[in-house]
């Protein structure tokens, strides 16, 4: 047989600590507004380019690639 302990939400002072703790840390994480995201500004950015609007005319032209090379494929083994 076990027991059963009915705890509603006792808190330790440890635990109450520890809580405090991790709220304040969270709280100073979030209060460096001012350093950079690590994206824009990054080292692995320079020289390198923004993509140009004919991104989506390669893109389309891939695809119309891979579709035409399955239809030849699936006639090829039809024969």
């Amino acid at each position: 047989m076990g027991y059963v302990f009915d705890q509603k939400d006792v808190r330790t002072e440890l635990q109450k600590r520890v809580a405090a703790d991790l709220t304040d840390r969270a709280k100073k994480k979030t209060d460096f507004t001012d350093m950079p995201d690590g994206v824009d500004d990054s080292a692995f950015l320079i020289g390198t380019k923004k993509t140009t609007s004919l991104m989506g005319v390669w893109i389309s032209i891939a695809v119309i690639a891979i579709i035409l090379l399955i239809v030849f494929i699936i006639l090829k083994v039809q024969n």
